[in-house]
């Protein structure tokens, strides 16, 4: 397998290394789809799962899978940060940059300019485009879309990954030079996906995402000849005034066997915070509203204020929309 790379790069102490992408299907037609993973070297689940559904559309095109076939072209960057991941380190290593805020970047630039660049010049002629993300090391979100100032196209196409919630919010007016502010300018559709949480891999999130990427490539009319599983997951819709953030009323420490992706009520106990000197319990958190947990907080360290959790509502409420705000992340 012939492998491109976007780009060659030099290190200090060590051999040249790249950072390789697969490049799928019809050469001589612009890309239909790309997708992106591991601009945070610590966001483990985009890597694996894109790096599996590379596996599978290679599989396909060698023609091992009958009556499949590979129709559109497909552009996939399993890891952009690819020292971040052999580090385990959120930003590019080197200089403890984001490389999520460098786009368009500069190709004459610095590191992560020329990252940001590459990334950018491979994928942006794709009319779809995906940036797959898991949250930070603290929350964990259920697998979901995420649309920021949509249109009526990309409000229609996410609900083809089949994943169980479709979540649209306001375009961040102060994180302009993400890759996703950077692909807007090329038109198309593009797409936000997030599952799980940083620092490690949660199997059942990745094989959840890999099943809804695949979905994805049926409907779209990418591969011919998939058949789908019918256990597929309701899908739900929501918005910024259906997105009720849970705050910590207290430091401590958070401990919570709850799940994300379930539904609970009003007054169901999502957690306890505990003094983490003397142990004692200092409240238990209770869901204020009824609604589909989407995210949840793993790491039990917490102050006053701290997000604990997402719940997603059926119903409106200006109230959960200034929470929802407040709980950003």
């Amino acid at each position: 397998m012939n492998t491109p790379s976007l780009l060659n790069m030099t290190a200090p102490l060590r051999d040249d290394f790249d950072i390789p992408y697969h490049d799928l299907g019809p050469s001589e037609r612009a890309p239909r789809l790309a997708l992106v993973a591991g601009i945070h070297g610590n966001e483990l689940n985009g890597v694996f799962v894109l790096s599996r559904l590379a596996d599978f559309l290679h599989s396909i095109a060698r023609g091992e899978r009958s009556g499949q076939h590979l129709r559109e072209r497909v552009i996939i960057i399993p890891a952009v940060n690819v020292l971040g991941v052999n580090t385990r380190s959120r930003p590019w290593p080197f200089d403890k940059i984001d490389i999520n805020c460098m786009f368009p970047g500069r190709e004459d630039g610095e590191t992560t300019q020329r990252i940001a660049a590459a990334v950018l010049n491979v994928t942006r002629s794709a009319y779809y485009r995906v940036d797959v993300h898991a949250s930070n090391l603290d929350i964990e979100e259920m697998p979901q879309v995420r649309l920021y100032d949509p249109n009526d196209d990309e409000r229609a196409t996410a609900c083809l990954f089949g994943l169980p919630a479709v979540i649209e919010r306001p375009l961040n007016k102060v994180f302009v030079t993400t890759l996703l502010r950077a692909w807007r300018r090329f038109g198309g559709e593009n797409f936000v996906i997030q599952g799980g949480l940083a620092g490690n891999l949660q199997t059942n999130h990745c094989e959840q995402l890999f099943r809804g990427l695949v979905a994805f490539l049926d409907r779209t009319g990418i591969v011919e000849g998939l058949t789908l599983a019918e256990d597929e997951e309701d899908l739900r819709y929501f918005n910024n005034n259906q997105t009720f953030a849970v705050l910590s009323d207290h430091a401590g420490f958070f401990v919570s066997r709850r799940v994300v992706g379930r539904w609970i009520q009003a007054g169901d106990l999502i957690g306890h915070i505990y003094d983490s000197f003397a142990g004692t319990i200092l409240t238990e958190v209770r869901a204020p509203v009824g609604g589909l947990v989407c995210s949840l907080r793993r790491q039990p360290l917490l102050f006053q204020g701290d997000l604990l959790a997402r719940i997603l509502t059926l119903h409106e409420s200006n109230e959960a929309m200034a929470l929802a705000l407040r709980g950003q992340g």
